[in-house]
């Protein structure tokens, strides 16, 4: 609870500088008449809108529990940010747009020096709280500041190639590069918000986040227990910062339910220490059978039935089997 609402303190802030930095561009558009930092201001815009999605998203997420919604309400990040990758698209469908309309137009450019200065002064700014809001996103397990992050990011890189281009026309005089540059960008904006909109889909189809699997299974590997027979029939599903984890854990057939609960805590306890405190954790224990002897490690069993073989490292193929594993 207390990271969904450091997130959400985190994101209002970034609101409101995106605001800021939208305005510093459309008087340094109003000043220049360039194109190119129009594309940067359009995109701007679109940083505007996704902060408040984004805002409005973690302060859905941040509520409690209740009975419609048993397992919180992380699941509205993900809608935040497919919208957030849908308005980048868009932003640079726009910027195509207006770039047409200036060729068309034959607008001329302006008061280049003046413009160079206000538009770097929001590279420098986009980048740091992008940088800021990219570590705490990843740090609380928030796609939604992730993503506003990047997109403050994306907006430092496109306003870099701006302030690129407006000295390369400064110097030259060729006046059509600010036109060839703006559609450049709006390309790479929109494989951006593709990106973007890609990752939010695949959180809310709950698709398997093969770096988080990896990461767990290594810790499982390097920190198994004795009595860790097998696990198997592992899931792992992300509703916002929130990790709900289920699989099934093979014991020794003869514990009762206390020996077995201590267990299952020392698999919460190692799970909790590498990758937080906001876990659901379920797991249903299944007695070992004659067929694990093979590959269970505990060396003071004494009724054991076949001799041990060799140990079964867990991989991402073997966890996630429904099946109970044997050689």
């Amino acid at each position: 609870m207390k990271k969904n609402l450091q997130n959400f303190t985190i994101q209002k802030w970034i609101t409101v500088l995106s605001i800021l930095l939208f305005l510093v561009k459309i008087t340094a558009y109003y000043i220049t008449s360039s194109v190119s930092i129009l594309s940067d201001a359009l995109e701007s815009i679109v940083n505007v809108i996704a902060g408040f999605i984004g805002l409005y998203s973690l302060y859905i997420a941040a509520k409690p529990k209740d009975e419609n919604h048993p397992y919180g309400h992380g699941k509205a990040e993900f809608v935040s940010a497919a919208a957030e990758g849908s308005l980048v698209i868009a932003a640079g469908i726009i910027i195509i747009y207006e770039t047409v309309q200036n060729i068309l137009q034959n607008t001329q450019i302006k008061s280049l020096d003046r413009g160079i200065w206000l538009i770097a002064s929001t590279a420098v700014l986009n980048y740091v709280a992008g940088a800021y809001c990219i570590r705490m996103g990843k740090k609380n397990g928030s796609l939604a500041l992730e993503s506003s992050g990047k997109h403050l990011q994306i907006d430092t890189y496109s306003t870099v190639g701006v302030l690129l281009s407006i000295a390369l026309i400064y110097f030259t005089k060729i006046y059509w590069l600010d036109k060839a540059i703006a559609i450049v960008l709006s390309v790479w904006i929109m494989y951006n918000g593709y990106t973007i909109l890609r990752k939010s889909l695949a959180g809310i189809m709950d698709e398997a986040d093969m770096v988080l699997l990896n990461e767990f299974i290594n810790e499982l590997n390097k920190h198994k227990k004795v009595n860790w027979v097998d696990l198997h029939n592992l899931r792992v599903i992300k509703y916002g910062a929130l990790l709900h984890i289920d699989c099934h854990l093979t014991l020794p057939w003869y514990m009762n339910i206390h020996e077995a609960h201590v267990e299952i805590d020392a698999l919460s306890d190692l799970i909790k220490n590498k990758f937080g405190d906001t876990i659901e954790l379920f797991v249903h224990t299944d007695g070992c059978l004659d067929f694990s002897c093979a590959i269970c490690t505990k060396t003071d069993c004494s009724v054991r039935k076949h001799p041990f073989q060799q140990q079964l490292i867990w991989t991402l193929d073997n966890l996630v089997s429904n099946q109970k594993h044997s050689i």
